[in-house]
């Protein structure tokens, strides 16, 4: 049964990467290549390449990414390399077959492609990411890189991206596509995150109100939220009150609304976003804790 199980959660993994690696296709394929826009990457890169010396992507992609990867096969981990590996490889030939296909841009206006672009690029990394997979490429340099000198990767990957989307420049000699590289790579950025956290972005909830304990009721039963009490004093009327904080999903603040106005409409709520939440019913605090032993006394 365990056996059936693991071989489902890995048939599951490899079928949501694709459906990324798809989405990171078309966007390089209907939106950035037919706009002479180049991104960041090895993709970005084989773009580049095509556009000065007319080299096909998918093939110049799937070279570039094996001589990665051989170079840094024994610092990726078995699992993350076999995932790489078959990342690079199906996005290579998706791109590869979809250029035959798409020969025009899907919207004229550049600066929308860029948009667009980015957007499904950084949907597709967030996608990879989730599933532990990587297309590889600027990250197994960076990785290499780190090893020698301490750099952090994601400034390496930064700084590699900036490079290569400036060098753009010696193939159209216009300052424009440049411009659209940098917006469709921030993009990127932020779609990334978004696609990463938003599910599992919090909210804190500073309620005052006469009720607070009908509200902390309400919000711990129907919710199952744990509600905190805070003493405090109105400065104004110089009277006792009891705020109520309680940390939820932001996708739960909209039943929370609810509920107080139901209880008391007259409320006043504070919301503020949480940078991360962790313990029971959030996140896992994935921080090892090397325990040291006891040396007992030779008196012990």
């Amino acid at each position: 049964m365990m056996n059936q199980q693991n071989t489902l959660h890995i048939i599951k993994q490899y079928a949501i990467i694709t459906v990324g690696l798809l989405i990171s296709a078309i966007g390089w394929t209907a939106f950035l290549i037919p706009s002479e826009i180049v991104g960041g990457g090895i993709t970005g890169l084989s773009t580049l390449l095509f556009f000065a010396f007319e080299i096909p992507i998918g093939p110049s992609l799937l070279i570039f990414n094996i001589i990665l990867i051989i170079f840094g096969y024994k610092y990726l981990g078995r699992a993350f390399a076999i995932k790489t590996i078959f990342s690079f490889t199906i996005l290579s030939i998706l791109i590869q077959v979809l250029q035959i296909y798409i020969t025009e841009p899907v919207v004229s206006d550049r600066f929308l492609s860029a948009i667009i672009g980015g957007m499904l690029g950084g949907a597709s990394i967030g996608i990879l990411f989730s599933q532990g997979g990587s297309t590889g490429g600027t990250e197994i340099i960076a990785m290499l890189i780190n090893r020698k000198r301490n750099i952090s990767p994601g400034k390496l990957i930064l700084l590699m991206d900036v490079g290569i989307i400036a060098s753009s420049f010696f193939v159209f000699r216009e300052l424009e596509p440049i411009v659209y590289g940098y917006v469709s790579m921030g993009v990127v950025s932020y779609v990334i995150d978004l696609v990463l956290t938003g599910n599992q972005r919090s909210a804190q909830l500073f309620i005052f109100s006469k009720k607070s304990k009908e509200i902390s009721d309400v919000i711990g039963k129907d919710l199952g939220k744990g509600v905190t009490l805070l003493k405090a004093q109105g400065w104004y009327t110089q009277r006792d009150i009891d705020i109520v904080l309680v940390i939820v999903r932001k996708r739960e603040t909209s039943n929370v609304y609810r509920m107080i106005k139901e209880i008391d409409s007259e409320a006043f709520i504070s919301v503020g976003s949480v940078m991360g939440v962790y313990g029971k019913g959030f996140d896992e605090l994935k921080i090892s804790v090397k325990k040291k032993a006891k040396e007992k006394s030779p008196d012990a």
